[in-house]
């Protein structure tokens, strides 16, 4: 598989037109139904490598913009929530400079 393919799991006979949000490989138990005990072997069995970390930031990104961007009418909620983020990651980079700015009891 290179950069740009599709997945190999992708079977455009079975599965129709190409979907980026979607995961075509084999289904498995949603994070949110396992029991503690199962956390382990669930972890065991993730794709760990960085096309599959990048694969799942792109069908993450994908389902973003399905969901808030391209809809037919787009509401307030995605302009909020990028402006949200710029200020979580502009605080992030600029803490250093910051936290030196706080203010102190002296008594």
């Amino acid at each position: 598989m290179g950069f740009g393919d599709y997945p190999k799991e992708y079977n455009p006979a079975a599965h129709g037109p190409y979907d980026p949000a979607r995961f075509y490989g084999k289904p498995d138990t949603p994070f949110g139904q396992l029991k503690l005990s199962e956390v382990g072997s669930w972890l065991a069995r993730r794709n760990k490598t960085p096309s599959a970390f990048m694969g799942a930031c792109s069908r993450a990104w994908w389902r973003w913009q399905h969901k808030y961007m391209q809809p037919k009418r787009v509401g307030a909620a995605p302009f909020f929530q990028l402006l949200v983020a710029n200020m979580a990651f502009f605080y992030a980079i600029n803490y250093g400079r910051i936290k030196h700015h706080k203010n102190y009891k002296y008594h």
